[in-house]
């Protein structure tokens, strides 16, 4: 059970409450405009959606971790190499197509947060393709189960990875619905499913990236 700034001893009520004010925070990043401001293909840009997402609930949003992660028998970059690691994505190429997916799949072996790293990686993934290719994913068109077992492949051999996104790319990067339902997708891999961004009411505070 993490630490959260709400006091919730419960899981399932954790789980809730993060789904809906990250959400909320999701929504409002697109529809603020402050989307616009995310340092795009670098370490700060994603801290910075992290940071925006997740501080309502985590003291940690946007920080990095101090702990050493792992899924199943796959350990993310230790704590230790992680702020080299992190310098290193930050040179990597991001012109093409091929550069972007090596460079979405470094970050994610990177893992820089306690908690939120593919949601917040997603939308990063997303403002990278959109300013370098002139595209988006329309993540609702991916199957999720290809798309959690290519990025558990994915650091050692990210074709299945390439083809799974080429095949959802779209030119239609203002589309605010794509970009809610992107949103909702992006929840849903990792279980939260109770709600429907566009549906959600706004904050009341705004914060800035």
């Amino acid at each position: 059970m993490l630490d959260n700034k709400l006091g919730l001893k419960s899981n399932v009520a954790l789980a809730e409450a993060e789904e809906r004010l990250t959400k909320q925070r999701a929504k409002e990043l697109y529809d603020s405009g402050l989307i616009e401001q995310i340092e795009v293909g670098t370490y700060r840009g994603l801290a910075q959606i992290h940071h925006f997402l997740f501080q309502d609930i985590y003291d940690f949003a946007g920080q990095q971790r101090k702990v050493n992660l792992a899924k199943g028998n796959f350990r993310f970059v230790p704590v230790m190499y992680l702020h080299n690691a992190l310098a290193s994505i930050d040179n990597l190429p991001q012109a093409s197509f091929d550069d972007i997916i090596a460079k979405y799949v470094e970050m994610n072996v990177a893992h820089p947060f306690r908690e939120g790293n593919g949601r917040a990686t997603r939308i990063w993934l997303d403002l990278l393709l959109k300013e370098s290719l002139g595209q988006v994913i329309h993540w609702p068109g991916v199957n999720p189960e290809d798309y959690l077992l290519a990025m558990e492949r994915s650091p050692v051999r990210s074709t299945e990875i390439k083809t799974i996104i080429f095949q959802v790319l779209t030119n239609d990067i203002n589309n605010r619905d794509i970009y809610m339902k992107g949103i909702d997708q992006s929840y849903a891999y990792e279980g939260y499913q109770l709600y429907q961004t566009a549906d959600l009411g706004g904050r009341e505070k705004e914060s800035r990236p």
